[in-house]
């Protein structure tokens, strides 16, 4: 038996997202997210956002909503500063700078994160008016690296951004495992206003696919439908994303799903330990990576599907295991009796 810790979008969506698809699939509904179920979608993520004036818009993935959002955030003649592990800039094939916006890189910390003393020199750097503009912080919680931003660093974070005339973008393609780390101390709500937009992830987290674009300041919102148009991101049968997102917040199910993607993560991350292997990064949420030998690779991948992250050394290599919804205690534990001790 081969295990699959790839990534958190291997498998569909959870059996009740399903169900509630197919409840209505022959129903009849209006196209382009005017329909009864994404109205109430919308208007149950500002419950739970705390946000009653928010715009919420759904779009179909994480690279698509960054590119779509942060471009319309910004003027013609502005940046996006972006940590330099951070999706934006490593992993999208540069589709946010084809929009015509320059991201500015600024060295990440081991954790993934920006901290606000990293951007003074950088906005003074860009008073030269010959110089792109920067005009956007963008964060991902939980970073790359499986970090969570604390209400601390959040609040230092935003309360830079705010003196300084910069908005503050999270990428929330993991934000339920965030919300629901043993490190974090953000309610939603909290999270929520101390961002000016963000996204709760579903792709990654119990849909077929679907992210909920969330701008919680009502002055930054005026034409975004044109521009998500525009880019092509309108979904036609959107009625799909509104149930999805519906069925995702109805009984706590988001981040149920969330949690157990993390808590089966920190079985997988003790487990490894004991078998004598060394960790990269001590991850709180459902990402986990190890530190193996080059030799150890073709016996990992004899019984697992995971990811090779990045050189470690010239005989090391991090590789990367990703835990979700779908995850079980038999999963975990299987792979842990399969994989060699260190």
């Amino acid at each position: 038996m081969k295990y699959l810790f790839r990534n958190d979008y291997s498998f569909g969506a959870h059996p009740k997202v399903m169900d509630a698809v197919c409840a209505v699939n022959l129903e009849g509904n209006w196209g382009y997210g005017d329909d009864q179920y994404t109205a109430r979608a919308k208007d149950r993520i500002r419950e739970v956002c705390g946000c009653p004036d928010a715009m919420v818009e759904f779009l179909i993935g994480g690279t698509q909503t960054n590119v779509v959002a942060c471009s319309f955030l910004l003027n013609p003649w502005e940046a996006a500063i972006c940590p330099d592990s951070g999706h934006l800039n490593g992993h999208e094939v540069g589709a946010f700078e084809a929009t015509g916006h320059k991201i500015l890189t600024v060295p990440a910390t081991p954790e993934g994160k920006i901290t606000p003393d990293m951007l003074p020199p950088l906005l003074e750097l860009h008073q030269d008016p010959h110089l792109t503009k920067p005009g956007l912080v963008y964060i991902s919680n939980s970073t790359e690296n499986g970090a969570v931003y604390t209400k601390a660093e959040l609040t230092a974070l935003s309360e830079f951004c705010h003196k300084n005339g910069l908005l503050l973008f999270a990428d929330g393609a993991r934000l339920g495992a965030a919300l629901t780390s043993d490190a974090n101390d953000l309610t939603l709500p909290e999270f929520a206003h101390l961002v000016d937009a963000f996204y709760i992830g579903g792709t990654k987290n119990g849909a077929m696919f679907g992210e909920a674009l969330v701008i919680t300041r009502p002055e930054l919102t005026d034409g975004f439908f044109r521009m998500k148009k525009r880019m092509g991101a309108v979904m036609e049968k959107g009625w799909i994303q509104g149930v999805t997102f519906l069925t995702l917040f109805e009984d706590d199910l988001y981040f149920k799903m969330a949690r157990q993607g993390n808590e089966m993560a920190a079985r997988l991350q003790n487990g490894l330990k004991a078998k004598g292997w060394t960790l990269w990064v001590e991850s709180p949420t459902n990402q986990v990576f190890a530190v193996i030998p080059n030799q150890v690779k073709p016996k990992v991948d004899e019984v697992c599907d995971c990811e090779v992250w990045c050189p470690y050394d010239e005989s090391h290599t991090v590789i990367r295991f990703v835990t979700c919804f779908h995850t079980t205690q038999a999963d975990v534990d299987g792979l842990l009796a399969a994989l060699p001790n260190l």
